[in-house]
């Protein structure tokens, strides 16, 4: 199933990053910079192990995990989380916990583009990407 996430994605759209980045702390020179950012996301599934790669000028990042099992994260923003990604029906549910705090990034397929939904207490962003491949 994790395999229909496969390919490269290019970031078309995306709404409320900036609320969402400040809620989680970062600060606003960095979000300044990121919200110019058109990132690309290449997800790899080799076995039962998935690799997410976020790649954009300012900074590319990398996680490979299997789903169900916890492990330890630096997200691109350099916060240290503790992460777990689990496939709930057609989403890949991705949650980081840091400092007593939790955001969820959660990824589906609609209509043949990949949402990709952020939310940290009341601040909910949604990006937008379409497969380049």
């Amino acid at each position: 199933m994790a395999d229909t996430f496969m390919g490269i994605w290019k970031l078309v759209d995306s709404k409320n990053f900036d609320d969402y980045m400040k809620s989680i702390g970062v600060g606003f020179a960095t979000r300044q910079v990121a919200n110019m950012t058109k990132p690309t996301t290449v997800i790899e599934v080799n076995g039962n192990t998935i690799t997410i790669k976020t790649q954009s000028t300012l900074k590319s990042a990398e996680i490979s995990f299997k789903l169900g099992l916890k492990f330890d994260e630096t997200t691109a923003d350099d916060r240290k989380v503790k992460s777990i990604v689990t496939l709930d029906g057609s989403k890949l549910v991705h949650v980081q916990k840091w400092n007593g705090q939790e955001t969820t990034l959660v990824r589906e397929l609609v209509d043949g583009k990949l949402i990709l939904t952020l939310t940290h207490g009341s601040a909910v962003c949604t990006r937008i990407y379409e497969k380049e491949a």
